[in-house]
C-alpha cells in the first residue's frame, strides 16, 4: 500500500470513529503517527500539536496538514487532510438527511445524552498526556490553569494567551540563560 493511501486510510479511520472533534483525535493520531507507524518523533508531534493549536482553522485539519506536510510536503498534507475531512462530511450529510425526522425520538435523545460524558473524557485525556509531555509540574501548573480560567471565565482571546505565554516563555528562557552564564562564569573564576 502506498504511503498516501495508508495515510489517508489512517486519518479516515480516526475521523470516522472519533466523536468529540479534533482534541478527541489527539491520542489516536499520536498512537498511529508516533507509536505504531513511527513516522514522527514524540517531540516533533508535540511541536506540531502546539503549532496546529496556534494557527486559525479547524484543529483536526491543522494537525493533519502539518503532519502530512512534514512527512511528504503538499501530497502528504493533502492525503491526510482529505482523510480527516471526509468522514465528518459524510456523517454530517447523513445526519442532515435523516436526523430531523428522529431527533425527538426518546431513544435518540438518550443516546446523545450518553455520548456527552464520553466526549468530555476524550478531550480530557490528551490534555493530561500533553501536560506530562510538556513537563507541567507543581511549579508551572499555574500557567495552563490561569490561562484556562482567563479564557473560560473572563473571555480572553486564546490568541492573547498564546502571545503572552510565548513572551513569558521567551523571557523565562533568557533569565535562565543569564543565570547559567553567571554560574559558569563564577565556576571559571575559581
Amino acid at each position: 500500500m502506498s504511503f498516501y493511501l495508508k495515510a489517508f486510510c489512517i486519518f479516515f479511520r480516526i475521523g470516522l470513529f472519533t466523536i468529540g472533534g479534533g482534541y478527541a483525535m489527539v491520542p489516536l493520531i499520536e498512537s498511529e503517527m508516533v507509536d505504531r507507524q513511527k513516522w514522527i518523533q514524540k517531540e516533533d508531534f508535540l511541536d506540531l500539536l502546539a503549532l496546529a493549536q496556534s494557527v486559525p482553522g479547524i484543529f483536526a485539519v491543522n494537525i493533519a496538514i502539518f503532519i502530512g506536510y512534514k512527512l511528504r510536503k503538499f501530497s502528504g498534507a493533502l492525503a491526510m487532510t482529505l482523510g480527516t475531512i471526509l468522514p465528518s462530511f459524510l456523517i454530517i450529510l447523513c445526519i442532515a438527511l435523516f436526523f430531523r425526522q428522529y431527533q425527538h425520538v426518546e431513544v435518540v435523545e438518550r443516546i446523545f445524552k450518553g455520548i456527552r460524558p464520553g466526549v468530555v473524557a476524550l478531550i480530557a485525556s490528551p490534555c493530561f498526556r500533553m501536560a506530562k509531555s510538556a513537563r507541567i509540574n507543581r511549579y508551572n501548573v499555574w500557567i495552563p490553569f490561569v490561562s484556562a480560567l482567563l479564557i473560560w471565565l473572563l473571555g480572553f482571546s486564546p490568541i492573547y494567551i498564546i502571545i503572552l505565554t510565548g513572551i513569558g516563555g521567551f523571557l523565562y528562557g533568557r533569565i535562565q540563560q543569564k543565570k547559567n552564564e553567571e554560574i559558569q562564569k563564577g565556576g571559571n573564576d575559581l
